[in-house]
C-alpha cells in the first residue's frame, strides 16, 4: 500500500512538472562551430532523456558481454553443485539402506563432480566400509584427518578401523589426538579414559576427567571421580597413608554408598583411631547396600576385640537392614567364630530350604565344629556343589574375587557390579558373518569323596572358596548381516560390551541334567 501511494505521488509530481513547462514555453538556441540549432525546451528535455536511455542500454550490453565468462562459470558451478548434492544425498541413503552398488556408483559421481567436499570424503569412506574395503576406508579417513574442518571425523573413523583390525595402540593414539583437537568429543574422552584405567594410570584418568567436567552430568562426574579416587587410594595405601586417607574420604563424600569406598575409608579411619567416624561411614553404606566387605570391615575395626565383641557389633550392624541375607550371613559367621552355635543356626534358618553356596558351606562348618558330624558336613558340602551361586563382582563376562575400579576386559570405568554371575559362557557378538556352531554342553558330575581324610581337607579349606562344577555352555550366534550405521557416523563403532544374558528355565541347570 505504501509503495502504491509513493508511486502515485511521484507520477503526480512529474505530471505537474510537465504541465508547468507546457504553460511556460520557451526557445533554446545552440550554436556550435557555425551550426545553429533552435528548438523548444520540451524537445530538448526529451532528447536528453532519450540520449541517457541509449547510453544506459549500450553500457548494459557491454557489461553483460564482459561478465559473460564469469556468469557462465557460476552457472556451471551451481549446476555441478546441485548434481553433486543430489549424488551425495542418494549415496548416503544407499549406505544407510545397505545398497553397495548404488553407494559406490554415487560415490564415484561425487568424486568426479566435487572431490574435495567433506561429505564426498565421508561418502567414499562409508561406501568402502560397506563394501569391505578397509584400505579404501582408511585412505578416506586419513584424508579427512589431514583437513582442519574434518579432522575429528577422520580421527573417529581411523579409531574405528584400528579397533576392527585389533590394533589398540593405534586406536589409543587416534583417541588421544582427537582429545587434543576437540576436548568435547565424548567417544574420544571415553576411549582415552578406558585406556588409562586399563593401564592403571589413575592420576592421568583423574586429570582427563577434570578436563571434561563441563560435558558430564553432575551425578556421573561425582561417581566417576569417587571411583578413580578410591582406585588411587588403594594404590597409595601402603606408600602414602595420609594421602590415601584424604582421597578415600573425598571419594566417600562424593559417593557415600559405594561399598569399596566406604570399606577403604573406614579401614583408614580406624587405623588413625577415628573409630566412631569409621562406624558411621560403614553404617551409612550398609543401609544402602548390605555387602560382605562392609560386614568384614565393621568386624575388624578394633583389632583387639574378642569374638563375642565382634558378634555384638555385627548384630548391631545387621539390625540396620533387618531380614537381609547379607546380615544373616555376617551374623552367622561371627556367631560361629564366637562359638554361639544357636545364634548361627537361627540366622541361617530362613534360608536353609533353598540355600546358596555360602549358606551351604557355613552349615557344613557349623555341623563339623559344633557336633563333629562328618556325615552332615559332607551332605552340606554336596549341596554346596549344586546350590545357587552367590553374588560376585562381575563385568563384561569376567568374575572377580575383589572389586576393581574398571573392567579388566574393556577398561570401562565403574563397570563391576555386585550380582549373581552367569553360569554359561557366551561368545561376544560378531560383525562379519561366521558359520554357526552347534551348542556344546559338558558337565562333570560330582566326584565321590573317598573318605574322612579327603573330607577333612575340603572342610578345612578357606570358606570363601567355591567348587566350580557348573556346566560349561558355549553359544555361537548365527551369521548376521554386516552392520551399517547412519550416514553421519564414520562406521560401525565398537559398542560397549555388556554382560551377555542367558535365559534359564525353571529348574536351572538341574533341568539340563535331568
Amino acid at each position: 500500500m505504501i509503495r502504491i501511494v509513493l508511486f502515485l505521488i511521484v507520477v503526480g509530481a512529474l505530471s505537474l512538472g510537465a504541465v508547468w513547462l507546457a504553460d511556460r514555453p520557451g526557445d533554446v538556441v545552440v550554436v556550435w562551430q557555425g551550426l545553429r540549432i533552435e528548438t523548444s525546451l520540451m524537445v530538448l528535455g526529451a532528447a536528453i532523456v532519450a540520449a541517457v536511455v541509449v547510453v544506459a542500454l549500450i553500457f548494459s550490453l557491454v557489461r553483460a558481454i564482459v561478465r559473460s565468462p564469469g556468469a557462465l562459470s557460476r552457472h556451471l558451478r551451481r549446476r555441478r553443485g546441485a548434481r553433486a548434492y543430489e549424488a551425495i544425498s542418494n549415496g548416503l541413503i544407499a549406505v544407510g539402506s545397505g545398497d553397495i552398488g548404488a553407494a559406490q556408483k554415487h560415490s564415484a559421481t561425487v568424486n568426479r563432480l566435487a572431490p574435495s567436499e567433506p561429505l564426498a570424503l565421508l561418502l567414499s569412506a562409508q561406501s568402502a566400509q560397506l563394501a569391505g574395503d578397509r584400505d579404501g576406508a582408511d585412505r578416506a579417513f586419513r584424508v579427512m584427518a589431514g583437513r582442519a574442518d574434518t579432522k575429528p571425523l577422520g580421527l573417529h573413523g581411523l579409531f574405528v578401523e584400528a579397533h576392527r583390525r585389533n590394533d589398540p595402540a593405534s586406536a589409543r593414539a587416534y583417541a588421544e589426538e582427537a582429545v587434543r583437537t576437540a576436548p568435547t568429543l565424548h567417544w574420544a574422552n571415553r576411549a582415552v579414559l578406558e585406556a588409562r584405567c586399563k593401564d592403571g594410570d589413575w592420576a592421568g584418568a583423574l586429570a582427563l576427567l577434570e578436563s571434561n567436567v563441563r560435558n558430564l552430568a553432575k551425578e556421573i562426574y561425582r561417581r566417576q571421580r569417587a571411583v578413580l579416587l578410591t582406585a588411587r587410594a588403594h594404590a597409595m595405601e601402603h606408600a602414602d597413608h595420609d594421602s590415601a586417607k584424604t582421597m578415600a574420604l573425598e571419594a566417600q563424600k562424593l559417593a557415600p554408598t559405594l561399598v569399596p569406598t566406604a570399606a577403604l575409608a573406614a579401614r583408614l579411619l580406624a587405623q588413625g583411631g577415628q573409630l566412631r567416624k569409621a562406624r558411621r561411614v560403614i553404617e551409612k553404606a550398609w543401609r544402602a547396600n548390605p555387602h560382605p566387605e562392609l560386614a568384614q570391615a565393621y568386624s575388624e575395626l578394633r583389632s583387639g576385640d574378642s569374638a563375642r565383641d565382634r558378634l555384638r557389633r555385627i548384630e548391631a550392624l545387621a539390625s540396620g537392614v533387618p531380614g537381609h541375607i547379607e546380615g544373616a550371613l555376617a551374623v552367622a559367621r561371627a556367631a560361629l567364630d564366637a562359638q554361639e552355635f544357636a545364634k548361627a543356626r537361627a540366622a541361617l534358618a530362613p534360608y536353609l530350604e533353598t540355600p546358596t553356596k555360602r549358606i551351604a558351606l557355613l552349615m557344613a562348618d557349623l555341623e563339623r565344629v559344633e557336633r563333629n558330624d562328618v556325615g552332615r558336613a559332607r551332605e552340606w558340602l554336596a549341596r554346596a556343589l549344586h546350590a545357587a551361586p552367590d553374588p560376585a563382582w562381575t563385568a563384561d563376562g569376567h568374575v572377580s574375587d575383589r572389586w576393581l575400579p574398571a573392567s579388566p576386559v574393556t577398561g570401562r570405568l565403574d563397570a563391576l557390579e555386585w550380582r549373581v554371575p552367569l553360569t554359561g559362557t557366551v561368545s561376544p557378538p560378531v560383525i562379519e558373518p561366521e558359520p554357526a556352531r552347534p551348542v556344546e554342553i559338558a558337565a562333570e558330575p560330582p566326584r565321590e569323596t573317598a573318605g574322612p581324610p579327603a573330607l577333612t581337607e575340603v572342610v578345612s579349606s578357606r570358606r570363601d572358596e567355591r567348587p566350580n562344577l557348573e556346566p560349561k555352555v558355549e553359544l555361537k550366534p548365527a551369521p548376521v548381516i554386516p552392520l551399517v550405521h547412519a550416514p553421519d557416523d564414520p562406521g560401525p563403532d565398537t559398542a560397549e560390551e555388556h554382560e551377555p544374558q542367558v535365559a534359564q528355565e525353571n529348574g536351572g541347570w538341574r533341568k539340563i541334567f535331568g
